[in-house]
């Protein structure tokens, strides 16, 4: 067995090629590129019991070789990718069943009838790949770079492969990170974890790309620094899979998804105080407010304007187009590995970040919740917007983290606070004003709030 770890960077033709060409893969290429054509069939029951349980059967005509490989789902982080892999080497092309044994087949599907497995559909593509090499430090690198060009068949359907696939051979996995951010300032790559073999899936069923990442489970005795490393990774990881499957579709409440998580993401960073100084991600806050800015009118004018959602795909793949959001994913990425908020805070900051959670959420609640001052915006609803930072921040905890919170009908607050937020949002009129006084009245009456602030 073999563990793969590998980041997935989906681009256009003209960047596929200029890859080949670009300079710090060229100094760094100790033999050039070799060219492969690769035919893969996947294998599956038509119950897709393999896809149910995370797990992928191929064979891959290489040149006369036959290989059967198995992979199982492993960790994936923001499109950085670790799975187990068995590769076997056959004289045919035909499945060895005698290989899945109980060395590498899941438990899960121990009582699976094998002989059930049949062909479900083909990738077949063109890989130009290339051993990059370089020292790192006192530490030496080496990342094997395949340019990726061709199609996945399913279901009388077709989707184009184009990517650039990234896979440690040795070294550290914040090196895969580091050389596809430096690309990335260059050209537009897309971070897209989804395998070959989940594009084969969607075009049977495009729901089967599963958008919902669990949830991370938080304690009160977490620290403030674990709970902060693990939400981040959430909110990111999310927003890039719901910006493949927008891509992929165009629908509506995808692209509203995507951007709630970003925002999500800029309220949690800033929740953070001397546990976070600014000037750690003043560079990532530079690349997150530049697309807040563009994509939050965007959607908002969405809501009620059919043409807005109508030109936004076009819109977004312009975005895909440009090297912000690769540069944002990536460096993201990096941040949150080498967990850089912590690297130049003073000593109180040291002291937050090893706070458990429970005690530091509680404090942050009360502290925001007194700011927010609901009483005066009962009284002076026209300038609630000025609040919205202040609500986002509270409303990512409560999120993300409520279950920490030993607080009655938490759940309702989130509902709540979330209706004031939007209330915020939107443009002023004489009934939005008088909803605006109302929802505030709502949530400081609510129990939950009340304890909170207390």
């Amino acid at each position: 067995m073999n563990k793969e770890t590998e980041i997935k960077l989906r681009v256009s033709q003209q960047t596929l090629a200029a890859l080949r060409d670009h300079p710090l893969l060229k100094k760094r290429n100790k033999n050039g590129w070799e060219q492969r054509d690769l035919l893969n069939q996947y294998f599956d029951t038509p119950a897709r019991d393999l896809a149910n349980a995370k797990v992928a059967l191929r064979l891959r005509r290489d040149g006369d070789q036959v290989i059967q490989t198995l992979k199982s789902r492993g960790q994936s982080v923001a499109g950085l990718s670790e799975r187990n892999e068995w590769d076997w080497y056959l004289s045919g092309a035909e499945l060895d069943l005698s290989k899945l044994d109980d060395s590498c087949w899941p438990a899960a599907l121990a009582d699976l009838d094998k002989s059930l497995l049949q062909p479900i559909f083909t990738t077949d593509f063109v890989r130009q790949r290339a051993d990059i090499a370089w020292g790192r430090g006192k530490a030496k690198v080496q990342i094997e770079a395949a340019l990726d060009l061709g199609k996945v068949i399913a279901n009388g359907q077709e989707e184009p492969i184009c990517e650039l696939e990234l896979e440690l051979r040795q070294g550290e996995p914040d090196a895969l990170l580091e050389l596809a951010a430096e690309l990335a300032a260059d050209l537009p790559l897309m971070p897209c974890d989804i395998s070959k073999a989940e594009r084969g899936y969607r075009l049977f069923d495009a729901s089967s790309y599963a958008l919902n990442l669990p949830t991370p489970a938080l304690t009160a005795e977490h620290s403030l620094d674990d709970s902060f490393a693990a939400l981040a990774w959430h909110l990111l990881a999310s927003s890039q899979r719901l910006a493949e499957q927008y891509r992929f579709n165009g629908h509506w409440r995808l692209l509203s998804d995507w951007l709630e998580q970003l925002i999500g993401l800029r309220a949690l960073i800033t929740s953070l105080g001397q546990a976070a100084p600014r000037s750690s991600s003043s560079d990532l806050r530079q690349l997150l407010d530049g697309l807040l800015a563009d994509w939050r009118p965007r959607v908002l004018a969405g809501q009620t304007e059919e043409s807005m959602r109508q030109a936004a795909p076009a819109l977004f793949a312009a975005e895909l187009e440009n090297t912000r959001w690769g540069q944002f994913s990536l460096n993201s990425s990096r941040w949150l590995l080498a967990r850089d908020w912590t690297a130049a805070r003073n000593n109180r900051g040291n002291r937050q970040g090893a706070a458990p959670l429970g005690n530091w959420l509680a404090t942050l609640i009360k502290e925001e919740g007194q700011a927010l001052q609901l009483v005066r915006y009962q009284q002076q609803p026209e300038d609630l917007a000025e609040q919205l930072p202040r609500i986002e921040r509270l409303l990512i905890w409560l999120r993300l983290a409520r279950d920490v919170l030993d607080v009655p009908e938490v759940d309702r607050l989130y509902g709540e606070l979330s209706k004031l937020g939007e209330l915020a949002h939107r443009p002023i009129d004489p009934e939005l004003l008088a909803a605006r006084q109302a929802q505030a009245q709502t949530v400081a009456s609510l129990k939950a709030w009340r304890t909170l602030l207390k």
